[in-house]
């Protein structure tokens, strides 16, 4: 048995191994295939009777009724009462007003009686951002590079709290800070916290914060004197257009942003984005030019980023730093959606070999566009392999890019119906996008 599973997910891992259908299993326990379906996707609560009839039939030894109370309701947990720690805190940020901590027992709100219900104090504003802004600095870079590390072993809602108050400690530093070049160094840091929440809050499905925080991002590094981060910010909401399967608004999104910057690694991205639009409207020509011209425009860039010393305080570099073979990965999205499957695959494999371990959600992105394009392909038992570790990474992660290929690879695998490599790996990924609901 699953460790922590449902009585519905279990259900369904033990008949799909069994290699029983909805309908037979119905037939058995002389209960309709609707109520059975409902069961297993959680809609309706399982009798201890049903339970004991599916354990019969599934030999399952007991294992299914252990999952059901008595009152027949499946994975009940019991709700303790809020303790110290779990009390919720308010932290509201203004570099103008200050910013002021509240911390609230919710018993309090029904009973007037507990006491204290709340507590609250006004925090210390910024100390003057002076001659160790340049040491400061390095250290929120630091910081910067380890929320991206850490993004990509936890979810968005750990990430974001830690890039939001660095944020905002970062721009009361620049608010007291005593030189303007102090002052324009950590507003442009701050952008890409900014940018970076865009991206985690996407990643947590919510497309309205990821261009609200995208917007911020512009208005930091714009105060920062920097004016070509906005044009990568075009980018990011090129990739938010993708990822709504909006080629057209993807292509001019990168369009704009590759015609407005002068940096050649703001443009080989744009390019990129630019070909996957073009994917997506079955544009072969025109996505091939854009692979062509993002592929001399990277190869610049590195040229030239290899000839440059790095100074202390240099601004992170902006696109992914775990693909390590992002343009590989860029062109097989690209075959896949044009729908050249074999030539996807080529692309492909071996590339997820090179993204370290410990990038869990890199890897597990690859991973998912590799197995539908072996999927695809016909290559059903490579495409199932990789289903395992994709999906061990889902609930972790917490990634709404990554369920979204998971649902297009299950659809590809219930093409094969009868198959037990493609019924298991199906399993897997309905659990693993049951587990990353919200």
């Amino acid at each position: 048995m699953v460790q922590g599973a449902s009585f519905g997910a279990e259900l369904r891992r033990r008949r799909v191994e069994a290699g029983v259908s909805l309908g037979d299993l119905a037939e058995k326990v002389r209960y309709s295939k609707g109520h059975l379906s409902k069961v297993e996707r959680r809609q309706k609560n399982a009798s201890i009777d049903l339970a004991r009839l599916c354990d019969r039939e599934l030999d399952a030894g007991g294992e299914l009724s252990a999952l059901v109370t008595e009152k027949g309701i499946s994975g009940a947990t019991v709700t303790e009462a809020p303790t110290e720690w779990t009390m919720p805190w308010v932290l509201r940020m203004s570099v103008r007003h200050g910013n002021d901590f509240v911390a609230y027992d919710e018993s309090a709100l029904g009973d007037p009686a507990v006491r204290p219900g709340a507590m609250s104090w006004r925090m210390a504003s910024s100390p003057e951002f002076d001659g160790e802004a340049r040491d400061a600095l390095a250290h929120f870079s630091s910081l910067f590079a380890e929320c991206r590390n850490l993004g990509q072993s936890f979810g968005p809602v750990v990430v974001t709290q830690i890039l939001v108050t660095s944020m905002n400690a970062l721009r009361g530093l620049a608010g007291s800070a005593s030189r303007p070049g102090d002052r324009d160094a950590a507003l442009r840091l701050a952008a890409r916290y900014a940018e970076y929440a865009g991206w985690m809050t996407q990643e947590a499905a919510d497309d309205t914060a990821s261009l609200w925080w995208t917007d911020r991002a512009v208005a930091l590094a714009k105060a920062g004197g920097d004016s070509e981060f906005a044009a990568y910010t075009l980018v990011r909401r090129a990739d938010v257009a993708l990822y709504r399967m909006d080629g057209r608004g993807t292509v001019e999104y990168a369009r704009t942003a590759e015609e407005q910057s002068h940096s050649l690694r703001i443009r080989g991205l744009a390019a990129q984005r630019r070909a996957q639009g073009h994917a997506l409207l079955g544009e072969d020509a025109a996505c091939f030019r854009a692979l062509d011209r993002a592929a001399d425009l990277m190869t610049r860039a590195a040229r030239e980023s290899a000839d440059e010393p790095v100074a202390p305080g240099t601004d992170p570099v902006i696109g992914s730093m775990h693909l390590a073979e992002l343009a590989d990965f860029v062109a097989g999205w690209c075959l896949h959606d044009l729908g050249r499957t074999e030539e996807a695959v080529n692309r492909l494999e071996g590339g997820l070999d090179a993204i370290p371990v410990r990038a869990r959600r890199a890897r597990a992105r690859y991973g998912a566009r590799l197995a539908l394009a072996l999927a695809e392909a016909g290559e059903l038992t490579s495409a199932c392999a990789i289903v395992e570790a994709v999906t061990s990474s889902v609930s972790v992660v917490d990634s709404a890019t990554i369920r979204a290929d998971l649902q297009r690879l299950a659809r590809r695998l219930n093409r094969w119906p009868r198959d037990p490599e493609a019924r298991l790996a199906a399993t897997r990924i309905a659990e693993a996008l049951h587990t990353g609901d919200r």
